[in-house]
């Protein structure tokens, strides 16, 4: 510790580079502090420490990250514990860029495995950011000896040492996620996709801010016909609504929250944390939202059960295009979600080409049908699951066709679901499907491709390596620019940070000895089980979160040529 004291006092007002010396293991008696990295000046990334807390000395009770999914979910909260303590004892930006600011990375209302806070037998590790003070470029010891030996000591007595947690909040939040993640088991088990408990708070506080809305909220209550009681190893029996396998439909008016209960079903292959009003609103982990996205880049997709017959010939069977159509989008995208073994789809009407979920009779009469190339989804969704056993939810307000293919129809009226599966049952017209007999080609299994590995190069020229992120969606890798808007699945720039990285990973180890694009990723996902997430770093990072296999392909899935 005073050798730390010592070396920032003889750097007081050199030359940021004398920063450098810093660098190295510091021993403060009841942790220990790593200097990862220093950064080259003031306005360069953040340098990286690690804190060490033996754990004898951190005394967490082992029943609390028994298991894997304890282990996560405390994690989790004590890095969020880390960064309260970070807002409440450090002052912030001193001198210049962002010099004096300390940060770790942490999820905002979902719970996601990272690499920031570690539990081991051995000890607590936190890795965090800290932009060392400067005015222009000379040092500013003094303000380094603050962040060191003040700062930092009371932010780790505070959050690292479980005498000085909140131990019921502790307990409580890993009690939460691990109830979560057994609901989602038992999902499997009574042959559901999705469950809503009753009381969930499912609106949002904004289409850019994911906390809970609050004042004037309607409680979720479930419609009795759709009603589950299952009992939960800490919070006991609660009581929801279950959704089954099959064809399902969430119909109702305009803003009567149709689209609200599809976006929290979206979201509920997550865990979230406690007092986000979603945590017991859960769904099969393989879920994969589908819509259109105009102008996404397509490569060797088999889209020929969806679009066939294009004029001249062109080729479904393999297809590829640099500006796909809002049709050949969404169906390229339903193939990919298939060759990740995706068994549930969501749909939103509002995100989804209209060419493609219907086609009316009177369209049916007009065009007929060797001069239409698309068939609806409404005549491949049935067979989805029978064939395949792939379930799908969708919002509709504007058909009544899917009556003649739904397995159960929820009305959402003024955010209140009803079971009017009934009625809709007899106003269905299976009759009507003009199409209904036509001989398609099956749907009775996955394709697997294997991507071009000249394009996962992250190389920038000859020898630079670039994998940067500018937001969740915007994904820089190598010379390509991936655009992850219309993947609305992904939560957390940790993750995409980890898809970048995962990328060039699959590119290096697996892509030229595995035979699919999927077989490949679930190997390294395998490694990230086994090893962490540290494995795909060269250096010691504390910025990662880990996403779906799914997330990743679709970022592969739409590198342009």
């Amino acid at each position: 510790m005073e050798g730390l004291r010592s070396i920032i006092k003889s750097i007081d007002g050199k030359g940021y580079k004398a920063y450098k010396q810093i660098q190295g293991d510091f021993d403060f008696g009841d942790y220990s502090l790593i200097v990862d990295h220093v950064q080259g000046d003031p306005f360069a990334l953040a340098s990286r420490i690690s804190i060490y807390v033996k754990a004898s000395r951190a005394a967490i009770p082992s029943s609390l990250w028994a298991t894997k999914v304890r282990k996560i979910a405390l994690e989790d909260y004590l890095g969020r514990v880390v960064s309260r303590s970070i807002s409440a004892n450090v002052k912030g930006r001193r001198g210049t860029g962002k010099g004096g600011e300390i940060a770790i990375e942490t999820s905002g209302q979902q719970v996601l495995p990272r690499n920031a806070l570690i539990l081991s037998s051995e000890r607590v590790e936190a890795r965090l950011t800290v932009g060392l003070p400067a005015d222009g470029r000379k040092i500013l010891g003094k303000d380094a000896e603050e962040m060191f030996f003040k700062e930092l000591p009371q932010l780790v007595k505070e959050s690292l040492f479980f005498e000085n947690l909140d131990s019921a909040q502790a307990e409580a939040h890993v009690q939460s996620v691990e109830d979560q993640d057994y609901l989602r088991s038992w999902l499997k088990e009574k042959g559901l996709i999705a469950f809503v408990a009753n009381g969930s708070m499912l609106p949002r506080f904004s289409g850019v801010d994911d906390r809970p809305l609050t004042g004037g909220v309607i409680p979720f209550k479930s419609p009795e016909n759709f009603a589950f009681t299952p009992t939960l190893p800490n919070r006991g029996q609660i009581r929801g609504m279950g959704i089954g396998g099959g064809v399902t439909l969430i119909v109702g008016g305009g803003f009567h929250g149709k689209s609200t209960l599809l976006h929290a079903l979206e979201r509920g292959i997550y865990n979230h944390i406690p007092g986000d009003g979603r945590e017991l609103v859960v769904t099969e982990p393989t879920a994969v939202k589908i819509r259109s996205e105009d102008s996404r880049s397509v490569s060797d997709v088999n889209i020929s059960p969806f679009i066939d017959r294009l004029p001249f010939n062109r080729d479904t069977v393999r297809f590829s295009t640099e500006n796909a159509s809002g049709s050949t989008s969404q169906a390229a995208n339903i193939i990919e979600a298939l060759e990740c073994d995706a068994r549930l789809l969501l749909i939103d009407e509002d995100t989804s080409a209209t060419n493609f979920m219907i086609r009316d009779e009177r369209m049916q009469a007009l065009v007929v049908r060797d001069k239409e190339p698309i068939t609806p989804f409404l005549h491949r969704v049935r067979e989805l699951y029978t064939e395949m056993g792939v379930s799908t939810v969708i919002v509709m307000g504007g058909s009544g066709d899917y009556f003649d293919v739904s397995d159960r129809v929820i009305m959402m009226d003024a955010y209140e679901p009803k079971d009017v599966t009934e009625m809709a049952n007899r106003l269905a017209r299976p009759e009507k499907m003009e199409e209904g007999t036509r001989v398609l080609p099956p749907m009775d299994k996955r394709e697997k491709r294997r991507p071009d590995v000249k394009r996962l190069s992250p190389r920038r020229g000859r020898y630079e390596e670039k994998i940067d992120i500018k937001d969740v969606d915007q994904l820089v890798y190598g010379v390509h620019k991936i655009d992850l808007s219309k993947v609305e699945q992904l939560v957390d720039m940790g993750q995409t940070r980890t898809i970048g990285l995962l990328i060039s990973y699959y590119a290096k180890h697996y892509v030229s000895k595995t035979e699919s694009l999927t077989e490949g990723l679930a190997l390294a996902f395998k490694e990230i089980e086994k090893s962490g997430l540290d494995i795909l770093s060269t250096y010691k990072v504390g910025n990662l979160a880990l996403p779906r296999l799914h997330e990743v392909a679709a970022a592969i899935n739409r590198i342009r040529p």
